[in-house]
């Protein structure tokens, strides 16, 4: 795993976030913890790493992040409007100034025309309030999918640290 280019990309993230004096929280579904798991991979990783909340169950995400019922019942557990309703949760359950969040169909199943396998949604929030969201597909197997959900997770926390969008 010290070989695998997002510990990598998790180190570069917690160095960041170090020098800034900043603790970051992760909010996970289809990836399962996967990121919090590589951020966690790098020694000193508690200096800037306070919480993760894996919420693969609509009712997970509901208790421990406050999304709303009705955003899951009218966008879907996949959508941007839930990563964001994730984000701002892991927020406001948190001590921390920027969090992550990430939903999607990781597959090989549980795809829909709507919503393919290697649809994921994202979503970032920092300490003035702002909030970003965007949406991937990814190609490959549930692996691949998982994987770049993870280095798509650290380049816009990234991104917000060091102040740009």
């Amino acid at each position: 795993m010290a070989d695998d280019p997002l510990v990598t990309l998790a180190a570069q993230l917690g160095t960041t976030l170090t020098q800034r004096g900043w603790m970051m929280a992760l909010a996970e579904s289809c990836t399962g913890g996967m990121a919090a798991q590589y951020v966690t991979a790098v020694p000193g990783s508690s200096s800037c790493f306070e919480r993760g909340f894996v919420t693969y169950s609509n009712s997970a995400k509901i208790e421990q992040l406050d999304v709303r019922p009705e955003t899951l019942e009218r966008y879907g557990a996949v959508s941007e409007e839930t990563a964001r309703e994730m984000a701002k949760g892991a927020l406001n359950h948190s001590h921390t100034q920027l969090t992550g969040a990430i939903t999607g169909v990781a597959g090989p199943d549980g795809g829909t025309p709507d919503k393919p396998v290697g649809m994921v949604c994202f979503a970032w929030a920092g300490p003035d309030g702002s909030l970003h969201s965007e949406t991937h597909y990814f190609p490959g197997d549930r692996d691949a999918i998982r994987r770049q959900s993870v280095e798509t997770i650290f380049q816009g926390l990234l991104r917000l640290a060091n102040g740009s969008t």
